[in-house]
């Protein structure tokens, strides 16, 4: 599992990810839960993926019977739930050391 440079956009996408790690997200879904946008969600899919924090699956529907495109799914690996709570847990540890707690950082 390769190290990730963690970025204000990456942490909000892993805090959405622990809200509940168990379930299955899509990117929008994730996007506007993080509150990013589509543009910012889908590469740091990708990284979370090839680092081995996530799967991904495309979901097994009928594209043109639903009226909307086919969505792939991702969650958290074991790997991924644990690298993405000590990545939370560092950022938050970094920001109470700056004096930042009443800061709206992120």
């Amino acid at each position: 599992m390769s190290s990730l440079r963690m970025t204000i956009p990456r942490l909000l996408a892993l805090r959405a990810f622990l809200e509940d790690p168990g379930q299955e997200r899509y990117g929008l879904d994730l996007a506007a839960e993080a509150g990013l946008e589509p543009g910012t969600v889908y590469p740091i899919l990708v990284a979370f993926e090839v680092a081995g924090w996530l799967t991904s699956r495309e979901e097994d529907i009928d594209a043109h019977a639903a009226g909307r495109p086919k969505r792939r799914y991702y969650q958290l690996t074991a790997a991924g739930v644990t690298a993405a709570r000590d990545a939370v847990a560092a950022a938050e540890k970094r920001r109470s050391a700056r004096g930042g707690a009443r800061r709206l950082a992120w």
